[in-house]
C-alpha cells in the first residue's frame, strides 16, 4: 500500500508539471507520444533498472537510446524510423563478482503508415537486428531482419494498441546460435488534457530457438512539460518480471524515461 501511495503522489506531481504551457499543446503532444508512429521527431532516453536477477541476485541497468524520425514519402504515406540502442551495465549476472558493460545489439525499424488514417492508425515495414554490441555477453554477433507492424486506436483521451516484430538472423558469426525472436508489445494509455497520463504496456519476447519466453508488465505515469523552450515528457513506473528463462528472472525493477520533443 505504501508503494501505491508513492506511485500516485508522483502522478499528482507530474500532473502539476504539465501545465507549464498551453493545455492544448500538452494534450496534443501527449496524444502523439502515445502513438509510436506519430509524425513527431522525438529523442527518448529510457532507463530500466532490474534487481535480484537469477541465482546470483544480479543487477542490470539498460539505457535505451530510441530516436524517432518521421519522413514524408508523399502526401499519403509517411515513413517513421526508430532505432533502439541499449547501453548496458550488469553485475553478478554471468557469475558472482562479474561485471559487463557496453552497447547491446540495436534494432532499427521503419514503419510505412498512411498520413491521414482516421479510424485506425497502423504501420508496417522492416525491422533489422544490428550486431553492434561491444561485449560478448551483450551481443548475438548476428545480423537479422524481419517484419514489424503496429496498430492503435485513439479516442477520448485513450490510446489502445500493439506493436510486434519477428527477426531472423541471416548472417554473422557461425559459432553463435541463430536468432529467431518475436517481440510483442500491447499498450494502453489515458491522457488528461493537461498532458499527464497513466498507462501500461506488456513486453513479451519469445526466443523460438531456445523455446524461452520473457514477459514484463510496465505500469507508467507521465507528464509533458517545458524545460525552457524544450518540450519534454517524463515517464516513470515499476517493472514486473512475470516470466523469464530459467535463472534469469528479476525480483523487481523500475523504468524512468526522458523524451525530448521536436514538434513541427
Amino acid at each position: 500500500m505504501k508503494f501505491i501511495g508513492i506511485f500516485f503522489l508522483i502522478l499528482v506531481l507530474l500532473g502539476s508539471f504539465s501545465i507549464s504551457f498551453a493545455q492544448d499543446d500538452a494534450a496534443e503532444l501527449a496524444k502523439k507520444l502515445a502513438n509510436p508512429i506519430a509524425s513527431l521527431i522525438s529523442v527518448p532516453f529510457q532507463n530500466n533498472t532490474d534487481y535480484g536477477i537469477g541465482e546470483f541476485r544480479g543487477t542490470r541497468n539498460t539505457m535505451n537510446f530510441q530516436p524517432v524520425l518521421p519522413v514524408k514519402i508523399n502526401d499519403n504515406i509517411n515513413m517513421i524510423t526508430r532505432v533502439v540502442l541499449p547501453i548496458v551495465t550488469q553485475y553478478n549476472i554471468t557469475a558472482p563478482g562479474e561485471k559487463q558493460t557496453g552497447l547491446g545489439d540495436a534494432v532499427m525499424s521503419a514503419f510505412f503508415s498512411p498520413a491521414n488514417s482516421e479510424k485506425l492508425t497502423w504501420g508496417v515495414g522492416p525491422a533489422f537486428l544490428l550486431p553492434v554490441g561491444t561485449n560478448d555477453f551483450l551481443t548475438t554477433k548476428k545480423f537479422g531482419m524481419g517484419p514489424t507492424a503496429v496498430a492503435l486506436k485513439q479516442l477520448n483521451g485513450w490510446t489502445v494498441g500493439g506493436l510486434v516484430n519477428q527477426i531472423w538472423s541471416v548472417a554473422g558469426n557461425e559459432n553463435r546460435p541463430d536468432v529467431s525472436q518475436m517481440f510483442v508489445q500491447p499498450f494502453v494509455v489515458y491522457n488528461w488534457k493537461s498532458g499527464a497520463g497513466i498507462g501500461a504496456s506488456m513486453e513479451w519476447t519469445q526466443n523460438w530457438k531456445a523455446s524461452t519466453s520473457t514477459l514484463w508488465l510496465n505500469p507508467t505515469i507521465s507528464a509533458v512539460t517545458s524545460l525552457g523552450k524544450q518540450k519534454t515528457q517524463f515517464v516513470v513506473g515499476p517493472r514486473l518480471n512475470l516470466a523469464a528463462p530459467d535463472g534469469g528472472k528479476a525480483d523487481w525493477g523500475w523504468r524512468a524515461v526522458v523524451i525530448f520533443l521536436f514538434p513541427k
